[in-house]
């Protein structure tokens, strides 16, 4: 306030006479004067442009309106989009190249847009998918020249994740005259009630059930009931429908992981067995694979369809393993390859199972962990398509596991499984 004070006496003075603008005095409090001015000001402005900024998002806030969230997809629904080439009717559709692809890659490059399906080249598909014979490169044969919806993508992963036993309970049922054959009709209760072990709905139920299939003549109908619809399917047909797509995959995986060769090196049928898994263990796996597993040695294509054929039957061979050591106790190879003969009819090979417990064999004492081999087999047979491990607190548990593992690996030494 003095300094306001001087100012204006000064500025008085100065009006009266302008030589006294010259003087020390009046320089002395002119100088602090326009200095508090501009500082006041510039106070004032900052503080109302602040205001300002406070008070204008919250209006403009107030007059939005939230748009809905989008709708949460399923892992296998996502998937499914992302490989399916084609549109038809606005709703797209696999082509059995893609189906192979999908279950082969981990991911797609889609160098072009999805391809828009007229009425005519669907129903040039149909008809080409009528005609086809039966063998273990269907998919193949028909290579883009088909429709197949996101229900059949799900009822398809069925057939190659599942032991063929659950299928014949189905048809079954669906076949009320007891004379082993359905029509399409009946079929597509089949499809629906397989299928839809495979969907996972998120818990908001934002996702819709797929209903494309059922208005859409597609390949796999017009494969086992004719462009018309009028066949009637035998159990025996479908059930070589289901041994030789699982045939073609198996053929493909296995040229795809030998390089193209007639036989598969072991630590490229390892290399196969950690591929689609996520687990906590995976580097102490490929560091066994490095250590332990001989170079130079082979497994033949059908010492990995016998693999194949077991890890169909998971449900049975851990059911079957409980029996044979009971729960949650660890599994020597002579109990392993007992309960895989029960389970499945059929024996792995010596090559196999070596390369096995010498793959999962996580403290050296020649056994496996059941519950972390049934995990790692549950993500090789669905393709990655589980749930994965959340990150945070977990991740710090899988650390401390792992080196705890580690420590024990060091201590047993050579030490054996008890028998």
């Amino acid at each position: 306030m003095a300094t306001w004070g001087r100012l204006a006496s000064a500025l008085r003075g100065a009006v009266r006479s302008p030589r006294s603008l010259r003087s020390p005095a009046l320089r002395r409090a002119v100088g602090p004067g326009l200095f508090g001015c501009a500082v006041g000001t510039g106070l004032v402005l900052y503080y109302r442009q602040r205001a300002d900024r406070r008070t204008l998002p919250f209006s403009v806030l107030a007059e939005e309106q939230k748009e809905p969230a989008a709708p949460q997809l399923s892992a296998r629904r996502i998937r499914f989009n992302q490989f399916a080439s084609v549109v038809y009717q606005d709703e797209p559709y696999m082509t059995p190249r893609d189906f192979l692809f999908s279950v082969m890659l981990e991911d797609v490059d889609r160098k072009l847009q999805k391809r828009m399906l007229t009425q005519q080249e669907v129903d040039r598909m149909l008809v080409s998918a009528s005609k086809v014979g039966a063998g273990n490169d269907l998919f193949r044969t028909l290579g883009d020249n088909g429709l197949i919806s996101y229900t059949e993508y799900l009822f398809l992963l069925t057939i190659l994740t599942k032991p063929r036993t659950g299928f014949h309970i189905a048809f079954k049922m669906l076949d009320v005259d007891g004379n082993e054959q359905v029509d399409q009709k009946e079929f597509l209760k089949l499809k629906n009630i397989i299928g839809s072990s495979k969907k996972r709905i998120p818990v908001d139920g934002t996702e819709k059930p797929a209903e494309e299939g059922e208005h859409v003549n597609t390949t796999l109908q017009a494969y086992f009931f004719g462009k018309k619809g009028d066949n009637k399917l035998q159990y025996q047909e479908f059930r070589r429908f289901m041994e030789n797509l699982q045939s073609e995959v198996q053929e493909m995986e296995f040229m795809q992981f030998s390089k193209g060769m007639d036989t598969m090196r072991r630590e490229d049928f390892a290399e196969w067995l950690l591929h689609y898994t996520n687990e906590e263990d995976n580097d102490i796996y490929w560091e066994n694979m490095r250590k332990k597993i001989p170079a130079g040695q082979s497994i033949t294509f059908d010492e990995f369809k016998a693999f194949c054929l077991f890890t169909n039957n998971l449900e049975d061979f851990s059911f079957s393993l409980k029996l044979v050591i009971g729960a949650n106790r660890p599994v020597g190879m002579a109990q392993f390859k007992r309960a895989v003969r029960i389970a499945t009819g059929h024996d792995l090979s010596e090559n196999v199972l070596d390369t096995v417990f010498k793959l999962f064999d996580m403290d050296g004492d020649n056994c496996l962990s059941h519950k972390e081999f049934i995990g790692v087999m549950k993500d090789r047979v669905l393709r990655g398509l589980r749930v994965q491990h959340q990150a945070g607190f977990s991740g710090y548990w899988k650390c401390v596991k792992r080196e705890t593992l580690k420590g024990a690996q060091e201590a047993l030494g050579d030490g054996r499984c008890p028998i």
